[in-house]
């Protein structure tokens, strides 16, 4: 009270001139703390810039229509495929290296004699062209992309949602999952929309450099736009993460909510904080249990483990065309790369098994069909090529980087995936989460592997935004 007063007799102590000054003084201070909070609420967006990635010069049109497509195969294409096949040269494995140093040749072995003799490429090309098949020239290349619309009930709102793969996988990691998002659960049935990103599959490969995740965000949104959406739900994990978080930095007015099974963080003080005090005191930090199982020991974790998984990182984002020669050429050499990822990534616990652990989740049509989308299109350079485009400059100083994502958002944490990105974290660039959930099971290819596990979250998802 004492202090009030004093405060009091100093304020009626000024002259007339010095209290408006007061006065106007706080009315500013004022008005650049509601500007500042203003601007901080404000949702901010990424410039959708332009690009050109066909062969040549730009035309002066470009043919915008859309066209059914159809996956096609020949008796030649599967003789050369036998024939290479039976020219493989294989190593010897090191004893009692299960997966630790690659895709192990004795397994390798079995699946690649599967792959020769039971493996029925002409059956699988009849399970891909299941869903309708489009391709539509955009920015120069041609992008192939599925569209599965949900059987016609009466009284139903039926949302379109894009869905993008990542590498090394494809349009057809979400057939298992197509199914559960387009027959009615809850009020909710999805038309979904499953592009290649180009250079991966059937998608055309951009013929300049410079195809980056900004680019394919750009070329989907126009994709999206030609097939008549306005607003749509956008889910993604690997760069389909990555992508079609651009998509919604670009026009959130058109992204009605942000679905992903992996999602990277800013570093900064913050997340130095966490690791320092979460291992003893989660709760300040914003840290849950199961986030501190999961994070720690940060550095076996999170560290050591990523520099032991990420070598092929580093090889296709400095010189992807050399590394891919080799399984450009050999359908074996190809098969070994692909699949391995798909051992490890699903459970880093694969490595210590003789055969990786690639049948506790997959079925081997289902693998190799996944490799024969990359060996008959010949993409798995340009696949990789990718990295490079990403990553030739520093990401942390690209615009997208540095801008936050205001979207409803959706974050699904797979236990199985290569690093945890906690809530706490995920919200210093993601604004807007509507539900972030601890997955029981699953990793990196979370369609894939537990594809009722990610619809019922997409599904409660969208159900929050949508205030079912």
């Amino acid at each position: 009270m004492q202090r009030l007063q004093v405060l009091k007799d100093a304020l009626f102590g000024l002259d007339l001139i010095q209290r408006q000054a007061l006065v106007g003084s706080a009315v500013a201070a004022g008005g650049l703390l509601a500007y500042m909070v203003h601007k901080r609420r404000q949702v901010k967006t990424i410039p959708l810039g332009e690009g050109w990635w066909g062969a040549g010069e730009k035309p002066l049109t470009e043919d915008d229509k859309i066209y059914p497509f159809k996956v096609e195969t020949s008796d030649e294409e599967i003789k050369d495929l036998h024939e290479r096949i039976d020219r493989t040269r294989y190593s010897d494995p090191l004893e009692d290296s299960c997966f630790h140093y690659g895709f192990n040749s004795t397994h390798l072995k079995k699946v690649v004699s599967y792959w020769r003799h039971e493996f029925d490429w002409k059956k699988q090309v009849a399970v891909l062209n299941k869903y309708p098949h489009f391709k539509t020239k955009i920015e120069g290349v041609d992008v192939h992309f599925i569209h599965v619309r949900p059987p016609h009930r009466e009284n139903q709102t039926v949302l379109p949602l894009m869905l993008v793969h990542g590498w090394p996988g494809s349009f057809y990691e979400f057939y298992r999952i197509l199914p559960l998002l387009t027959e009615s659960q809850d009020g909710v049935v999805f038309e979904v929309i499953c592009p290649s990103i180009p250079g991966y599959g059937f998608s055309e490969a951009p013929h300049k450099q410079g195809f980056d995740s900004l680019a394919a965000a750009r070329i989907f949104l126009t994709l999206m736009e030609r097939l008549g959406f306005s607003q749509f739900y956008l889910q993604g994990g690997d760069w389909g993460s990555l992508i079609t978080t651009n998509m919604a930095q670009m026009k959130p007015e058109c992204v009605k909510g942000l679905h992903l099974n992996m999602m990277m963080s800013n570093r900064g003080f913050k997340v130095l904080l966490s690791l320092m005090i979460g291992p003893y005191l989660p709760f300040l930090v914003g840290l849950s249990r199961e986030d501190v199982r999961r994070l720690f020991p940060f550095f076996e974790k999170n560290v050591y483990e990523i520099l032991r998984e990420s070598g092929y990182l580093h090889i296709q984002a400095t010189k992807p065309d050399t590394a891919g020669c080799g399984p450009n050429d050999s359908p074996v050499g190809l098969a070994a790369y692909i699949l391995e990822k798909f051992s490890t990534w699903t459970d880093m616990r694969n490595r210590d098994l003789q055969d990786g652990g690639l049948e506790r989740k997959f079925s081997l049509d289902d693998l190799l069909t996944n490799v024969m989308i990359y060996w008959t299109t010949g993409s798995i350079v340009s696949s990789m090529r990718f990295y490079k485009e990403n990553l030739k400059s520093n990401m942390n100083k690209r615009v997208d980087t540095r801008t936050g994502i205001f979207v409803p958002t959706g974050l699904a944490a797979f236990p199985g995936e290569l690093m945890h990105c906690p809530k706490s974290w995920a919200q210093i660039r993601y604004k807007n989460i509507y539900s972030y959930t601890f997955m029981p099971r699953g990793g990196h290819f979370a369609a894939f592997e537990e594809p009722r596990l990610l619809a019922d979250d997409i599904i409660q998802f969208v159900q929050k935004v949508e205030n079912f």
